[in-house]
């Protein structure tokens, strides 16, 4: 595979002195007090998303400059590491965490996505990048952590040996795991992302939160309307001078003219033929996402870490002549709008299209916080 080695975990009752005795003194609002190690960090949108339900993000490791940035402006008590995972110690992640007392610890490891995201094409898992996912396993078998959260693209599903040795590595310490590639716009997300969600637990027998909206739940999908049809009307180039974050890039005169001959929900299929770009001319119908415009009565396709450029993607505004702006994107990710980014306009973009959507965390941290209330 190209990859290191599994580290071996320790089968002992004990992580490094830490006892694994008591699981869950209630709060004083009677939840449970659970307190979040977050790998992988990014800018924060699996803390934003538990801390909404009462999981107290305690530590986030992230070795990016700007999305660390972003975590320390929007969790200003949180420890931040700005490191790469590889370099860091399990001494430094023991010294940054609150003392274990009967609090219940919870890791996320949401491993950057890239070593998968072409395993669907058949292509096989070398990137060194997929060892990621082990450093993430070095500190889930030092600390034994009661839950387990990993969010990744659908290939890590489909990478069933990365995957496979990981539940491996851990189900002799008592957990139990329930993992299965789900779609955001199911949890609240407007925004069609499927993505590959496990959960695991040493309290009991855990599942996925079943599905909120869509067909067969009690709710509709949310739509790019939903979303976003209330803020203001920018320019291309342009920043709102009182929305934070609400501005958009530089469109060039031809992508102007592409965009102006592109209706809502279309795309180059829509243009005369002299708009085309060169790279597309013979291609047919393929690529057809690039440069459209979003449908204001769907969910947004995938959000990637290029969501505010029209040439990457459908991006374009579903009426006005510009790509999303950075808050629209942050909200088709369900970010608050009082979130904050850092950064130019390339980096908070690829800090929103790298984040666990918001929303889809505070679902599985509400199922995660009720899974620990019945255990308790």
């Amino acid at each position: 595979m190209g990859r290191s080695a599994a580290p071996k975990l320790r089968s002992d009752s004990r992580a490094s002195g830490d006892g694994i005795t008591s699981y869950s003194v209630l709060s004083q609002q009677g939840n449970p007090d659970i307190v979040l190690a977050d790998f992988f960090a990014g800018c924060g949108g699996t803390a934003r998303g538990f801390a909404d339900v009462g999981i107290v993000p305690a530590l986030a490791v992230e070795w990016d400059p700007d999305a660390a940035e972003s975590y320390r402006r929007n969790f200003p008590a949180t420890s931040v590491l700005e490191r790469d995972i590889r370099s860091v110690s399990v001494k430094e992640i023991r010294s940054a965490l609150p003392p274990k007392g009967g609090t219940i610890r919870l890791f996320a490891g949401c491993a950057p996505c890239q070593p998968f995201a072409g395993h669907r094409n058949g292509q096989s898992v070398k990137a060194p990048e997929s060892s990621l996912l082990f450093e993430f396993l070095r500190f889930v078998g030092e600390f034994l952590p009661e839950l387990v959260f990993i969010e990744n693209v659908p290939g890590m599903q489909r990478s069933s040996d990365v995957l496979a040795e990981f539940v491996k590595e851990i189900q002799p310490f008592g957990y139990d795991c329930s993992g299965s590639i789900i779609c955001s716009a199911d949890y609240g997300v407007p925004q069609a992302r499927k993505r590959f969600v496990l959960v695991a637990s040493r309290l009991g027998k855990i599942e996925l939160p079943r599905p909120i909206r869509g067909d067969g739940a009690p709710l509709r999908h949310l739509t790019v309307r939903d979303a976003i049809h209330d803020l203001p009307p920018v320019e291309a180039g342009c920043e709102h001078p009182e929305l934070p974050d609400h501005r958009t890039m530089r469109l060039s005169l031809r992508n102007l003219q592409r965009i102006r001959a592109t209706p809502e929900g279309g795309d180059r299929r829509d243009w005369p033929e002299r708009l085309w770009p060169d790279c597309h001319r013979g291609q047919g119908i393929n690529h057809t996402d690039a440069y459209g415009r979003l449908s204001w009565d769907r969910p947004a396709p995938t959000l990637t870490t290029r969501c505010i450029s029209y040439s990457n993607g459908r991006y374009g505004h579903p009426e006005q002549d510009r790509a999303l702006t950075v808050r629209e994107a942050a909200r088709l990710q369900t970010f608050p709008d009082h979130f904050e980014f850092a950064g130019g306009l390339t980096s908070q973009a690829k800090q929103i299209g790298n984040a666990v959507p918001v929303e889809l965390a505070r679902n599985v941290g509400r199922s995660l916080v009720d899974h620990a209330m019945i255990h308790a």
